[in-house]
């Protein structure tokens, strides 16, 4: 979505100041531990873009509070499984010998969008360092989200998002839905569902060195987060308002995720 058709359908400014009230018109609060997904483009036309919209949300919930997100680089992946786009197969081993390491002060997020993009880089952020599926966080625990990422099943139980799970932390959908919310993965591990297996593979920095590491995880599904997160609004319920001009969601990550368990183990097993 270009700049102009951002601005011709908003109304007003949408101000940093607008979006910290509106985040606590919903029921953000300071001290809150809050996992966010965010679209840039939905909120309207935002004065200073994602630095406005990141300065808000640290506004929401103060350094009292946890501001977490999703910083996955995918991109650092064996270049055998890239389809967008694929490359020949005489280039692979160069590929896969000369991509660098994961750093988290410096690799850049893929696919997620200029707010995480943003937030990764900004003063006082810290973030996990599993080099495809990282979550960076600001705040009171934001040193407990992020330690200990472990690099076989990445968003299990020795994960961020397990840790924001006993923080007891909501999620935010910010112009998003379910369908890209990331706890829905952790119910995933916890559902007893028949699950594949697969070996993956990453460049990580070792002893000042950079290796090709192999590690184990489930074959995530993401194709009914929509369909469960509908039910959920329909059968437990969120909080819905406006931000900015963005459709705005905040729900109990623990709620969720303990819903979609059974729910995968009912629509999966």
């Amino acid at each position: 979505m270009t700049d102009e058709t951002v601005v011709d359908r908003t109304d007003d400014p949408v101000t940093a100041d607008r979006i910290a009230s509106d985040l606590r018109d919903l029921g953000v609060a300071a001290g809150d531990a809050l996992l966010v997904h965010a679209s840039l483009s939905s909120l309207g036309w935002v004065p200073g873009r994602e630095q406005a919209a990141v300065d808000a949300l640290f506004s929401a919930v103060t350094e009292s509070g946890t501001l977490a997100m999703p910083t996955h680089s995918p991109q650092l992946c064996d270049p055998a499984g890239w389809s967008n786009p694929p490359v020949p197969d005489e280039w692979l081993d160069e590929v896969r010998a000369s991509m660098p390491a994961f750093r988290p002060d410096a690799t850049p997020t893929r696919g997620m969008g200029a707010i995480p993009e943003c937030f990764r880089s900004c003063p006082g952020v810290v973030r996990s360092d599993h080099p495809q599926v990282s979550f960076a966080a600001r705040g009171a625990e934001a040193e407990r989200v992020v330690a200990d990422h472990s690099l076989d099943y990445a968003l299990g139980e020795d994960s961020p998002l397990a840790t924001l799970y006993d923080l007891d932390a909501d999620v935010l959908m910010l112009g998003t839905d379910h369908d890209t919310c990331t706890s829905l993965h952790l119910a995933e591990y916890r559902a007893d569902c028949p699950t594949e297996t697969e070996t993956v593979g990453a460049p990580v920095a070792r002893d000042g060195e950079r290796v090709w590491t192999e590690f184990e995880d489930i074959e995530w599904d993401d194709g009914d987060f929509a369909d469960l997160g509908a039910d959920f609004e329909r059968e437990v319920g969120l909080t819905e308002g406006t931000v900015g001009q963005a459709t705005a969601k905040l729900v109990s990550q623990r709620e969720l995720v303990d819903f979609a368990v059974d729910w995968f183990e009912e629509h999966r097993g």
